[in-house]
């Protein structure tokens, strides 16, 4: 956008950029809200598996041992967007069946809610994630 003129353009997409990082648990009672909610979960859990993977790969271990190495405590609903992440890039990136890579987040992930109240428990419409999220 800048070297095309339009530097106003430029700033924006900077801002909401910068913006997925800003304003962190931002109020989900609006669809902006939700939408930059669903974003930033994202976001932080692919980059935190991406570097998880990442460091993994330069013990040139097989993909079968991942578990026994790496161990991902989920506390509440936020970072539950790590499960379909890592069967992703498994499957996806690193050529897995799907039945080896579920094996693996089985083996992988630990769960925690803290939250028992109903209310309190995010809940993510099907079209939220199908307009933000890489694989639907």
């Amino acid at each position: 956008s800048f070297n095309q003129g339009d530097y106003i353009g430029a700033v924006e997409q900077k801002q909401r950029a910068e913006t997925i990082t800003s304003v962190l648990y931002p109020n989900d009672n609006t669809t902006g809200g939700k939408e930059l909610r669903v974003k930033q979960q994202y976001f932080f859990v692919s980059a935190t598996l991406q570097d998880i993977m990442r460091r993994y790969r330069l013990s040139k271990k097989p993909w079968s041992e991942f578990p026994d190495f790496v161990a991902i405590q989920l506390n509440d609903t936020h970072p539950t967007l790590g499960i379909t992440e890592l069967m992703r890039i498994l499957v996806d990136l690193e050529g897995l069946s799907w039945d080896e890579a579920w094996g693996i987040c089985t083996k992988t992930f630990c769960y925690t809610n803290h939250t028992v109240l109903p209310e309190a428990l995010e809940r993510w419409s099907v079209d939220l994630f199908e307009s933000y999220l890489l694989y639907t």
